[in-house]
């Protein structure tokens, strides 16, 4: 591995990065990786910067750590081999993510003519992606088995992908549902092949998790952690938590929110969803319309971007939807609810408290719908199953049968 480039110009890639505000421990970590390639790279016998990060897999098995390696390797890479600077816009990966490409020609085939035919039939990018990627992880375990070609399919090795032997269920429906939406797409194009893996498919039963949900109490820590300002939110924690909380966004919405998606003269929000690329409408509550303003006003840095919520760091990239995720479990720790393992965090349930409380109040079910931007009418039937107050009403009495005491007593 020739290191000369990255010796005679590293000292350029760390200027860089110290001009353009990264941290200062952030700078640190890279000085240190550079020092030891260079010290190492002979002495290693590394050939290129994937075996640099492959020499730390055989001391650390910690996804964490191994992520942080990969990223600051893959930065270094294109700084020595392409002359790129540091862009946290633009991934530097060393190696290409998911099952894809590591798929045989045939089984890739595949998978790219249901992509072509997905976006022809008007499918969402990001169905075709789960879709996909679903079959993709199905066709690299048939061929982690010794099969690289659709007609060496076997029965038994699709049965194997979806159970362990003992009959334990290792994959979902929805699963089998996107692995299935992939080989009917391509019957057209390898008609006897996907029809008789089709046949090859187990019948699962789909099953749904109770949801947990937001009780009264939990709302109101919520509501006090957001109007706290003694302690550790941020306005722009609080912004976000007040949005989620009063409109029911989803994350990805709230993190693409742009500063024109709010219209202060009218008290509207107007955006188009990430999930279903519809448009949707929303009341500016007073409430989530001061956050916004004060996050605004007292926080957000000075920046050309024109999206909402951005990092407080240069370069000032905007927020991404898992940061959005993060800021939900800070104002869970802030409000003092939802610390054990288990307990649901995301802002997801912020969404289903806002359905469950306009259903207790009798709002009706296509209002609820519009408000949450749902596309299909089923999508809230998950909500129904927590509308206690219109549950309660469906009860059937047991004053018939015969319950002993002991059953209803409190202590």
């Amino acid at each position: 591995m020739n290191v000369k480039n990255l010796q005679d110009n590293y000292p350029k890639l760390i200027s860089y990065m110290e001009t353009n505000g990264y941290s200062k421990n952030y700078v640190g970590s890279f000085k240190r990786e550079i020092k030891k390639i260079l010290a190492a790279a002979d002495l290693k016998e590394w050939s290129c910067y994937t075996d640099v990060y492959l020499d730390y897999t055989e001391t650390s098995q910690s996804p964490d750590y191994l992520r942080n390696k990969r990223t600051i390797i893959g930065a270094i890479e294109q700084f020595d081999v392409h002359g790129r600077y540091p862009d946290w816009r633009r991934r530097h990966k060393l190696f290409p993510r998911g099952s894809y490409p590591l798929l045989s020609q045939e089984f890739k085939s595949l998978i790219d003519t249901y992509c072509e035919e997905g976006k022809k039939r008007g499918k969402k990018h990001t169905t075709i992606y789960t879709e996909s990627s679903n079959a993709s992880t199905f066709f690299l375990s048939l061929q982690q088995k010794g099969i690289d070609s659709l007609d060496t399919v076997t029965e038994e090795a699709v049965l194997s992908v979806f159970a362990s032997p003992d009959g334990i269920f290792l994959r979902s429906c929805s699963y089998k549902k996107n692995v299935t939406a992939v080989l009917k797409a391509c019957i057209p194009y390898y008609p006897k092949a996907c029809s008789r893996l089709l046949t090859f498919l187990p019948a699962l039963r789909e099953t749904r998790k109770n949801i947990q949900y937001l009780t009264s109490e939990e709302i109101k820590k919520i509501k006090n952690a957001l109007n706290d300002y003694g302690n550790r939110l941020t306005l722009s924690d609080k912004a976000i938590g007040m949005l989620a909380l009063y409109t029911g966004l989803r994350s990805c919405d709230i993190a693409g929110l742009t500063l024109d998606a709010i219209f202060w003269d009218r008290d509207l929000i107007h955006i188009r969803q990430q999930k279903t690329e519809k448009p949707l409408e929303l009341p500016l509550t007073a409430v989530v319309g001061n956050a916004v303003y004060d996050y605004l006003t007292f926080e957000r840095p000075y920046t050309e971007s024109r999206y909402l919520f951005i990092s407080q760091h240069k370069p000032y990239d905007r927020q991404k939807s898992g940061s959005i995720g993060n800021v939900a479990a800070r104002i869970m720790k802030a409000a003092g609810i939802r610390q054990s393992k288990g307990d649901r965090k995301g802002f997801h349930i912020f969404r289903h408290h806002l359905a469950t409380t306009l259903l207790g109040n009798g709002v009706p079910q296509p209002v609820i719908s519009k408000t949450l931007g749902h596309s299909a009418p089923n999508s809230l039937e998950s909500y129904l199953k927590a509308d206690f107050p219109h549950l309660k009403k469906c009860s059937i009495s047991i004053e018939r049968f015969s319950v002993s005491k002991e059953v209803f007593s409190h202590e």
